[in-house]
């Protein structure tokens, strides 16, 4: 069955989002989608469906999924986002994202605000103080 005569609403014709789209630690020949400028180090899919879910788009997370063109293969950055881009209809789901590049770069805004990304004050106060011992002259 041709794919384009599904309706938009099966997941097959859902765009998929992998994480090695927004990794700045990869090249574009390697699968960097987004410009060095706005990419993330190190995203998850996990972050990426949580940021997605809540801009009110139909996502899921298929964690078990790899980019054929990540060497790693590390479990870490494994898994890729489906998200529904257009209704049955052939309107969009959400005006603000017309197409996947407004997506890729939402993701990008939006995962370094996660509560999980933040970088907390415990880690801060966590530097090591001088020593305020005074050394003895000999």
């Amino acid at each position: 069955m041709n794919i384009k005569s599904k309706p938009f609403s099966d997941e097959a014709r859902w765009i998929c989002i992998y994480p090695i789209y927004l990794n700045a630690k990869k090249t574009a020949s390697l699968g960097r989608k987004v410009s060095q400028k706005v990419a993330l180090d190190n995203p998850t899919s996990q972050e990426i469906y949580d940021v997605l879910v809540h801009a009110g788009l139909k996502a899921k997370l298929e964690k078990n999924k790899m980019h054929p063109l990540d060497p790693s293969r590390d479990s870490v950055g494994q898994g890729r986002v489906r998200v529904q881009l257009k209704n049955d209809d052939g309107s969009l789901i959400n005006e603000k994202f017309s197409n996947r590049a407004a997506i890729l770069l939402y993701a990008c805004e939006m995962v370094p605000k996660l509560k999980s990304r933040q970088g907390g004050t415990a880690s801060s106060s966590a530097q090591p103080q001088p020593s305020t011992k005074q050394k003895k002259k000999r």
